[in-house]
């Protein structure tokens, strides 16, 4: 795997969460975030199921310019 570290929350509390990755070989964007509660996990499903596969995360809209930046190298590398 070659995972290209992008940036921590620049207010992180020291838990190094949430973080953005570009995974450059499978062509995704990898984020750790915070654990939906069961309310967020609710209404989400309302638009339809969540695979056992699959999680909802979230990451602060601070972490936008971290988010464009992983878009800007996703971008500028072989992502096409």
């Amino acid at each position: 795997m070659a995972l290209r570290f992008i940036a921590k929350d620049p207010n992180t509390n020291g838990d190094n969460c949430p973080t953005v990755w570009l995974d450059e070989e499978k062509q995704e964007f990898v984020f750790q975030g915070w654990k939906a509660d069961d309310t967020l996990e609710e209404e989400c499903l309302s638009t339809g199921p969540i695979p056992d596969t699959e999680a909802v995360v979230r990451l602060p809209a601070r972490m936008m310019d971290v988010i464009r930046e992983a878009c800007d190298a996703a971008e500028g590398s072989a992502l096409r």
